[in-house]
């Protein structure tokens, strides 16, 4: 197959065939014409009623975040528009900061808007059209009149600092408020209404007003105080985040500790009332939906942070169902200006490729919105995935790579890391997983089935974590680690890596990479120096059986008739050690960030170089030319029906294709149409059939000892290849 003409659309040769020709065209269709259905979504009545609702995997949720006035809204019309958005899901103001129905608690403050039937009409009326209801409370703040009565129940900085939104004031959560006034309002609301879910709006510990940006500390309430005191064996609560403070790695494991144990309150009192009510929140123990958010809440844009989201989650916590939020609002003070349409249309088609739902959240309902701009969108991708459910929330990973993360939410310098690295497989097409670093050692199993695992800037991992990494690479799988991974793990890095850090932290300005060898960097046949930035470590690789890329010291800055100097520090930037049938290469410097900011290809090619070396076969499992914005995600399915619950057994593969064409670096535009895009896929089973979800039709292909070759017409913004087995 060509793979030279996809940036290109091709002239078109009409001629005149002879009828007879035609006969034998139709007689005799090519590979991949026969008949073909796409499969139906099963009905409510079909799933089997032993399964829980949200272990379907095929959320379509609507999340309206109503301001107090928005409680008079008219429930016939939101109907409306649930139904004309696909929607299957809502999310729906409950309680908590407000209660939006008629409450008996003297500790919860009535929304003074509240209409009383509101919350019923809605549980009611969509239950009526199979929706279901998940109702939001958010225990993160309480009314003034609440604070007066109880002001020990509420969060205060080191400096005696109230968190205050208007009336609201910041809840400690290890006061009564959270601790066991949150469950009898949950327990309150679920007894009076027939709901099938509850979502629960920030949990946890917080140092900043997230509203305004503002910074205050951790929080030193009484109850917290007492608290630590015990878990900790008497030490005081800590008044600085100092990541060295051995006081301080203490509080981290308190506020794990203490986080999950009212997550497990709330779990066993929802369960105890009703089994079938789906606890949906943020955190990962004793919830049933793991939510997640895609933002702009930072520069520079991550347009894969729906897929990043999906797949650290997915492949982290495998047995719990995610779902992942596009944020509507550009920020908290923008809350009615919308992202733009290209944007959210990014994010809702990668959430299906990563193997969730889709979700999104906004603010108020659906009706003289501030920003519309979204509606068109909205409504063509969730019709999309209504029709073709079965193809999406049942996938089986093929990636032979796996990108280790630092957190579920990642931030900083750590995440500038981790993202580069992403992002340059993205741009070279190669598919793969992420696991989470915390669980390293859960998904011990998981993590064998990969020929390479990236762990990018990630200093510390646990002793059965490091066990795990050394067991694997010695089983064939081959390590790379980026800057300064491992750097407070000395004995891995010394055993597993053959390197010791002489000097893990230095500013990189003015330094320079020399890709001498041409046998591994065959990436730069016109380049001998590379430029580098931020941090360098200096690592004695003596144990190293291989190494390249020699570190070039500064040399002299100035005008032209001064520069120069830069001599041989005696120091490479990759060392590799071979450790039974794998490889661990040590990268000791900022590759990844390097890329994420400055986006120079010289950095990527590092990495790509470096794969190639370890695992010569990275590129086999797609093979395409098209262009470097085009996300390509390769699943192997199940059909996602109520007949195959039970069943693991493999449908097909399935190809998606989402056009990132248009993202500037700061601006979503259109995509530009691809065209003639060829595809090689490694494909052990001859398909039946090739079809195009998005253009409704079966694609010709061909299959010859393993690989299935195609091409893909026209690409716009999304395509997805049903491969039937």
């Amino acid at each position: 197959m060509d793979f030279t003409t996809s940036a290109r659309k091709h002239g078109r040769i009409v001629c005149l065939i002879p009828l007879f020709l035609l006969f034998l065209v139709s007689a005799f269709p090519p590979a991949g014409a026969q008949n073909f259905e796409p499969v139906r979504a099963s009905s409510e009545d079909q799933w089997p009623s032993d399964l829980p609702w949200w272990k379907r995997n095929n959320l379509r949720v609507m999340q309206c975040n109503l301001p107090a006035y928005e409680a008079t809204l008219n429930v016939d019309s939101l109907l409306e528009d649930l139904v004309r958005f696909s929607v299957n899901t809502l999310i729906i103001n409950g309680g908590g900061i407000m209660a939006f129905y008629p409450t008996d608690l003297d500790f919860q403050y009535t929304n003074p808007f509240m209409q009383k039937e509101m919350l019923d009409q809605v549980v009611q009326k969509c239950h009526a059209l199979n929706i279901r209801v998940v109702t939001r409370f958010d225990f993160s703040r309480f009314h003034r009149s609440i604070f007066d009565e109880h002001p020990d129940w509420a969060y205060i900085s080191p400096s005696g600092e109230r968190i205050i939104n208007d009336d609201m004031y910041m809840a400690a959560i290890n006061g009564p408020y959270v601790q066991e006034k949150s469950v009898e309002i949950i327990r309150e609301l679920i007894t009076k209404y027939p709901v099938d879910g509850i979502f629960i709006n920030m949990p946890g510990y917080h140092t900043s007003n997230a509203y305004e940006g503002t910074y205050h500390g951790i929080d030193q309430n009484e109850f917290d105080r007492k608290r630590f005191y015990q878990f900790s064996g008497g030490d005081n609560l800590p008044v600085e985040e100092n990541p060295e403070d051995p006081v301080f790695q203490k509080y981290q494991e308190f506020k794990k500790f203490t986080s999950d144990d009212w997550m497990k309150k709330i779990h066993t009192a929802v369960k105890s009332i009703n089994p079938d009510i789906a606890i949906c929140t943020y955190q990962e123990k004793y919830v049933d939906i793991i939510r997640h958010e895609s933002q702009t809440n930072s520069l520079p844009y991550w347009p894969y942070m729906s897929f990043d989201n999906v797949t650290n989650t997915v492949h982290s916590q495998p047995d719990h169902i995610v779902s992942n939020a596009s944020i509507q609002q550009i920020s908290f003070r923008s809350r009615y200006n919308a992202i733009e349409p290209e944007e959210t249309a990014i994010r809702l088609y990668e959430n299906l490729a990563a193997g969730s739902g889709l979700d999104m959240s906004l603010m108020g309902d659906f009706r003289q919105y501030e920003d519309e701009r979204n509606f068109e969108t909205w409504e063509k991708i969730y019709a999309f995935h209504r029709k073709f459910e079965p193809y999406y929330g049942k996938y089986h990973s093929l990636a032979e790579i796996c990108v280790i993360s630092p957190s579920y939410w990642p931030g900083g310098v750590s995440g500038q890391e981790y993202r580069g690295i992403q992002l340059m497989l993205k741009e070279a097409h190669l598919q793969y997983d992420i696991i989470n670093y915390a669980e390293i050692y859960n998904r011990r199993q998981e993590l064998s089935n990969y020929k390479v695992i990236i762990i990018p800037q990630i200093p510390e991992v646990s002793e059965q974590s490091a066990k795990v990494l050394a067991d694997l690479c010695g089983s064939g799988a081959n390590l790379i680690a980026t800057n300064q991974s491992f750097s407070k793990n000395p004995a891995l890095l010394s055993a597993l890596f053959g390197v010791k850090p002489v000097k893990t932290e230095n500013n990189a300005d003015g330094y320079y990479l020399e890709p001498k060898d041409k046998l591994f960097f065959r990436r730069f046949g016109s380049q001998r120096l590379l430029f580098c930035k931020f941090n360098l470590g200096f690592y004695d690789m003596s144990g190293c059986d291989e190494r390249y890329l020699p570190i070039l010291t500064p040399g002299r800055p100035g005008p032209p008739e001064k520069i120069g100097g830069h001599e041989p520090s005696g120091f490479h930037a990759v060392g590799l050690k071979k450790n039974g049938r794998g490889m661990a290469a040590t990268v000791p410097f900022n590759l990844g960030r390097l890329y994420y900011i400055h986006g120079y290809e010289q950095h990527k090619n590092i990495l790509l170089d470096l794969i190639d070396h370890v695992f010569p076969g990275s590129n086999d499992l797609v093979q395409t030319n098209t262009h470097p914005r085009i996300e390509v995600v390769l699943q192997e399915f199940t059909e996602n029906l109520a007949s195959k619950t039970e069943i693991e057994e493999k449908d097909g593969l399935i190809l998606h294709l989402i056009n990132l064409t248009g993202f500037s670096g700061n601006t979503y535009f259109t995509p530009l149409p691809v065209f003639d895009t060829p595809f090689k896929i490694r494909c052990s089973v001859k398909p039946e059939v090739v079809y195009s979800l998005v253009n409704k039709q079966k694609m010709p292909f061909d299959w010859d000892d393993g690989y299935l070759t195609l091409k893909v017409p026209t690409l716009d913004q999304y395509e997805a290849l049903v491969i039937k087995y």
